[in-house]
């Protein structure tokens, strides 16, 4: 058992998150709560008396909680044995979210490496508030079955004030309107759950119930049922009933005759010469709202009237069919639904009032509040009440035994009605009319409300006709009716937008690693912008679409991976996946189609508890876990690190190595003859070589890739070769890729901030982001390779504060293996170290690796170091400079005018002193 260092602490939450994608524990998305058990890391559950029969009497649906034993029981099991109440609190949240309506099950708690009595408590959610505030309950629940020396003192979020013993239920009840808050209506739900089955991404766009299925250019969106392609033209003249009819009658659809007024005097004046009963209904009405049927006389028909016009200021008055109410749902031109509707009615039993009565039926759990459920509570509001009364009752009076007392006129489910599925039973003619007002209207997805006697016989015999067409037709009627079958109604539209074969994704490529991230993603832009696609990019300089930059800043998060997705011009994605990114939220995709893992070296450790380059592995492989089965997982062979990934990542592997044929090791040689793929370089030819499916293609001589300096930058090789793995991976033919990358320079137009160089001073200068030893090392040997004999190189250095103190040494030391010359610089990235701190690690570093303090220059401000660099250079020599600020730097290379006197020596360059700071060491 862990101990902590002060043990008197109560139970305290350090931090909550999100994980909306997959993350370091889980595909899942989940929500993260940071608990510090204080005491209580010394006080597992067996060892509290009472704790677990409380929590069990308060929650027995803890008891079916298989836990890590897989079966129901396994939690209890867990209680009795003694586990700690971070793992408790897991389950509570899951428990409440479960009680609320939320189907979630899934759950992790991991203890915080290194902080004794740490837990990161996890569990999954099906809204992001809702499982947020489930949390802060369990901890409250918890807390308060402790005993009284163990509890917090303070309360995290009060369930209202409660009696004793009624908390949970509380609880469960605010979880429940939280949920409730947010909740997709039925009709919107249907169609999220069927293009979830499908594969289909889903992103919800705003509060309401505007979707959107599918990324990039491949994206659909939904309004409930109304698609991105349901014309306004269409929807428009279906909201008009009185142009709906003229449409269909024009066609031959039986249709009810009817007029249009404004006042009661003008629709009784004009409604003479039609036949009661009347219905009465607003012109532009939806739900049911304000329709009246079966009306005869000057005085209901003022009223219906009256409540007609609360809707619309025009009123349809119309005879009413014989027949009951239908609703063909048409999508895409074919019938897939019919239900009859049944008006909200009870039946007497000669016991009970009316009020009663409907109290008994909206006791049924399918009834609630507006769409939220599958039925409508039914309301004795004003209109029910008329209605009564116009059958001589009251809401307090008895009906007699069986009789049928109708509550309103209107048979939508909105007002309390009920359906039956008829879909089996409609004569083929009725199919065929609601058919053709479908396609007569335009609409992709339309609901015909049809009156019928008898479904079953063509109301051309019968009589009956079209009563309305709707543009955003309800589905929850055909989902669950009250008798019948069940239709799944929302797979027809789903499978209407999206064709069998069309893409609802596009191609994602997702790229990590320690150093080469930008280089990669800046590469693969350009060979998929060379096939014509517009191509979305983010990397730590920004987000870009086409050619387009917008937005500037690190975007290599998983908010603006989530921006390019939604960005309806984007054909390919391609994502730098930052460690920071995925701690905090995880990815911004639930599955990749190609991913890849460059390289891990130290860099970020110390950080969000990555303490080791293991851990810093694990964060790493979230990528490549997250390739689809048919994708391709692109791994470095010759790191030992992401050797390891192979085991956990999804799809193909494909392997890339700087050892040709003749030195590659024997597990790469083996992947190749098993038809493995794989990119090697061969030093000797410097050819660079695609091994895939038994065939072997040479992809182009590596000289001939403009990034890599003539071969001379090795770095720039490797992230070629990964290039060309994820290109390959994503279905780019080889010629095409080689032709791509012939035209990638390393200029600042083409790759900002990377290997630029620039030869206008009589010395050449390359602006590369070099930010940890790794990639200093490497800057150097490319610049090494670079040099004349007798030239100096002259590095301008730093790396973020935030860093360890070894990693900023080990800069330093980086520096003095290939540099004559130093100017380590700060801003604007020390992060909270004191002044001079970065500096001053820097220089330990390269002093104790041998190198001439008195040829080093501490400078504080970024632009005043990079003047100082170019400053001290002599013709011929190498200015490296390493920015934060690369888009400043590169305006201070451009505007730099060399002095007409170089510097007096080359093994101490002087400078300005009001530039110069000493130097430590």
């Amino acid at each position: 058992m862990s101990r902590r260092a002060n043990p008197t602490m109560p139970m305290s939450v350090l931090e909550t998150g999100v994980y909306r994608g997959p993350h370091l524990y889980s595909a899942t998305p989940m929500i993260r709560i940071q608990l510090d058990l204080g005491a209580l890391e010394d006080h597992p559950t067996n060892a509290l008396p009472g704790f677990a029969e409380g929590l069990l009497e308060r929650l027995p649906g803890l008891a079916n909680h298989g836990c890590s034993r897989g079966e129901p029981g396994g939690l209890v099991e867990r209680l009795d044995e003694g586990t700690w109440l971070g793992h408790v609190i897991e389950h509570v949240a899951l428990e409440l979210q479960s009680l609320a309506g939320a189907a979630v099950t899934r759950g992790k708690t991991r203890s915080v490496k290194g902080r004794p009595g740490t837990y990161n408590v996890m569990y999954a959610y099906e809204d992001e508030s809702a499982g947020l505030l489930a949390g802060r309950l369990a901890v409250q629940i918890v807390d308060a079955l402790l005993p009284e020396h163990l509890r917090g003192a303070r309360r995290l979020d009060r369930i209202t004030e409660a009696p004793e013993g009624t908390e949970v239920e509380a609880a469960v009840e605010l979880v429940r309107n939280a949920l409730r808050r947010n909740a997709l209506g039925p009709t919107t739900r249907a169609l999220v759950e069927a293009a979830k089955r499908r594969g289909v991404p889903v992103q919800r766009l705003n509060e309401h119930s505007l979707i959107q299925l599918g990324w990039g250019a491949n994206q659909r969106r939904i309004r409930a049922s109304v698609t991105d392609r349901t014309g306004l033209l269409a929807a428009e003249s279906a909201g008009d009933k009185a142009e709906t009819k003229m449409l269909l009658d024009a066609i031959g659809i039986p249709v009810a005759r009817g007029v249009v007024a404004r006042s009661a005097d003008e629709a009784l004046s004009q409604s003479k010469r039609l036949k009661t009963p009347l219905v009465i209904k607003p012109l532009d009405g939806n739900h049911g709202r304000g329709v009246t049927t079966g009306i005869v006389g000057e005085e209901p028909f003022r009223a219906a009237f009256a409540e007609a016009q609360k809707i619309s200021r025009r009123v349809v008055i119309e005879e009413q069919l014989p027949g009951r109410d239908h609703r063909i749902l048409v999508v895409d031109g074919k019938v897939v639904a019919v239900a009859e509707r049944v008006p909200p009615h009870v039946i007497g039993d000669g016991e009970r009032t009316v009020r009663q009565l409907v109290d008994a039926v909206n006791a049924d759990p399918r009834r609630g509040e507006g769409h939220e459920c599958v039925l409508t509570r039914i309301k004795l509001d004003p209109a029910a009440l008329e209605l009564l009364s116009r059958q001589g009752l009251a809401p307090d009076d008895v009906p007699a035994q069986g009789r049928e007392v109708l509550l309103k006129t209107a048979a939508n489910l909105s007002a309390g009605g009920t359906a039956v599925d008829r879909t089996d039973e409609i004569h083929p003619h009725n199919a065929a009319i609601a058919r053709r007002a479908a396609l007569a209207m335009g609409l992709d997805v339309a609901g015909i409300d049809l009156l019928a006697p008898d479904i079953t016989k063509s109301i051309r015999e019968t009589g009956g006709g079209v009563v309305e067409v709707n543009a955003a037709p309800g589905l929850r009627m055909h989902l669950e009716p009250s008798e019948g079958q069940a239709r799944d109604v929302a797979e027809p539209i789903i499978d209407m937008m999206f064709q069998r074969g069309a893409r609802a994704r596009i191609p994602v490529l997702a790229v990590t690693g320690t150093n080469g991230k930008s280089t990669v993603g800046r590469m693969l832009t350009h060979i998929f912008a060379r096939q014509g696609k517009c191509v979305g990019l983010t990397n730590t300089s920004g987000v870009y679409v086409g050619e387009e930059q917008i937005l500037s800043g690190d975007a290599s998060g998983p908010k603006s991976a989530r921006m390019v997705l939604r960005d309806p011009t984007v054909e390919v994605a391609v994502f730098e996946c930052a460690r920071g990114g995925i701690l905090r939220e995880g990815l911004a995709f639930d599955r990749c189609d190609v991913g890849a893992v460059l390289n891990v070296t130290e860099d970020h450790l110390g950080l969000k508890g990555v303490d080791t380059l293991d851990d810093l592995a694990a964060v790493k492989s979230v990528v490549v876990e997250s390739v689809s089965r048919r994708g391709v997982s692109v791994l470095n062979a010759d790191d030992p690190t992401t050797l390891r990934m192979a085991r956990h990542a999804g799809g193909r592997i494909g392997w890339f190595s700087m050892r040709g044929d003749m030195e590659a090791p024997g597990f790469l040689l083996k992947h190749i003859a098993e038809g493995g793929l794989a990119v090697l370089y061969d030093p000797a030819t410097q050819l660079i070589t695609l091994h895939d499916r038994g065939q072997a293609q040479v992809v182009c001589d590596a000289r001939n890739i403009p990034a890599t300096l003539r071969a001379r930058a090795a770095f720039n090789v490797q992230n070629a070769m990964a290039a060309i793995a994820m290109a390959h991976g994503a279905g780019v033919s080889v010629p095409a890729i080689a032709e791509a990358l012939s035209s990638f320079a390393s200029t600042y137009e083409q790759n900002p901030g990377r290997m630029n160089v620039h030869d206008e001073h009589g010395f050449r200068v390359v602006l590369d982001y070099a930010h940890n030893p790794n990639a200093v090392r490497a800057l150097g040997e490319t610049i090494a390779a670079m040099r004349r004999p007798g030239a100096r190189a002259i590095g301008m250095l730093s790396v973020p504060g935030d860093r360890r103190e070894e990693e900023i040494r080990g800069v330093g030391a980086a520096g003095a293996e290939h540099f004559d010359v130093l100017v380590f610089r700060e801003t604007p990235d020390n992060r909270g170290r004191p002044a001079g701190d970065v500096m001053r690690l820097m220089t330990e570093g390269a002093v104790a690796a041998g190198f001439n303090p008195r040829c080093i220059h501490e400078v504080y401000e970024e632009s005043d170091a990079a003047e100082l660099a170019l400053r001290l250079a002599e013709p011929g020599d190498i200015v490296a400079l390493t920015p934060t600020r690369i888009e400043a730097v590169w305006r201070i290379i451009q505007a730099f005018q060399p002095l007409s006197t170089p510097a007096e020596t080359k093994d101490r360059p002087e400078a300005p002193d009001a530039v110069l700071e000493p130097a430590h060491g």
